[in-house]
């Protein structure tokens, strides 16, 4: 039985994108093949690695990638994370089904360091609670 190949898209991946790869990675368990990608490319935000690392992720490895990388592959579900990625990429070639799930960009929040963390924490947290549930879904859709 083969992976189920998943891509999210977010405008840099540096921080949404790169934390629901990382999540689906770690709670699916080797069922998914998944990557992240951006309308460009940046770096991953220490933020983004350090909630990550608070649930015992260790994402370090990861790297921020231009989605042109992966338009020759193959995905069975494309999954935009932020509104500007959704807007950017209306059909990704070689996708299958395609979901767009809206989440804040924790990098545009400013104040203190503690507020900061705060607001990536509260994307993870989102991002596991949707994680958990597309596990459930395309597990269930699987085994039909």
């Amino acid at each position: 039985m083969s992976s189920t190949r998943v891509l999210f898209l977010c405008t840099h991946n540096s921080a949404r994108s790169q934390i629901a790869e990382a999540l689906l990675r770690s709670r699916g368990r080797g069922a998914f093949e998944v990557e992240s990608a951006g309308t460009e490319a940046t770096l991953v935000r220490p933020h983004a690695l350090t909630v990550l690392n608070e649930i015992g992720i260790d994402a370090s490895a990861q790297t921020s990638k231009t989605l042109h990388q992966f338009l020759d592959e193959t995905f069975d579900y494309v999954i935009t994370v932020c509104d500007a990625a959704n807007d950017a990429c209306p059909i990704f070639p070689n996708g299958g089904q395609r979901e767009h799930w809206s989440l804040p960009d924790p990098s545009k929040v400013g104040g203190s360091e503690e507020r900061q963390l705060e607001a990536y924490r509260e994307v993870r947290d989102d991002l596991e609670i949707r994680i958990m549930e597309f596990i459930r879904q395309v597990g269930t859709s699987a085994t039909s």
